[in-house]
């Protein structure tokens, strides 16, 4: 599996979980939406640590940088 997240990409998933997350703490999101939205950041946090987005593949993206896929 080669990486196609660049940092850029990684943080902000990274700090959308975040707000996902602190929404739901806090009790703004709750029922089916914040079910999904937990999903969605639980995905968004794996992504991210592992530096690979599934969707990228077929759509042949990448964020990642020339210096960074060296």
């Amino acid at each position: 599996m080669k990486k196609n997240m660049g940092i850029a990409d990684r943080v902000i998933r990274i700090i959308v979980a975040a707000i996902i997350a602190a929404l739901y703490f806090a009790n703004v999101i709750s029922g089916v939406t914040a079910t999904v939205l937990l999903v969605l950041a639980g995905i968004f946090i794996l992504t991210s640590f592992i530096s690979f987005c599934p969707l990228y593949l077929p759509l042949g993206l990448s964020t990642r940088g020339k210096k960074e896929g060296e």
